[in-house]
């Protein structure tokens, strides 16, 4: 499984996670066919972008919960002060991607950042 974990500040565009999403598989090599899920923080979830965006990627969007993503929080391997003094985590994007890619997953590298956005890139075999 190949998931994309996507951080982003309060009102990111769909343009712009969708523009991250494709920066960071571009980095690994991956076609965006082979993505099979973009995963977040569950209240980012919310935003209407991602949704959009998971639509133009056509993937399922996946929320994480702050529990799921502290689990996996000595996987990440670049920690956000912006994001562990707001959500008390050191990474949503890496986290997040870790959490759904499921057993084994791996991170295929640090994330990769925009402006106004972050997507590190997993692979796994799933939840």
């Amino acid at each position: 499984m190949i998931v994309a974990g996507v951080g982003c500040r309060r009102g990111t565009s769909a343009d712009e996670i969708e523009r991250v999403v494709r920066l960071a598989l571009g980095m690994h090599e991956l076609p965006a066919e082979r993505l099979q899920a973009i995963a977040t923080e569950s209240e980012k979830a919310t935003e209407p972008s991602f949704p959009e965006a998971a639509r133009r990627l056509s993937v399922p969007l996946v929320a994480c919960t702050v529990t799921d993503l502290d689990r996996v929080a000595g996987q990440v391997l670049t920690p956000s002060k912006f994001v562990l003094e707001a959500k008390g985590l050191p990474s949503i994007a890496e986290a997040s991607a870790i959490v759904v890619a499921g057993r084994n997953a791996r991170l295929l590298g640090a994330r990769v950042a925009t402006e106004r956005a972050t997507c590190a890139i997993a692979t796994g075999e799933g939840r």
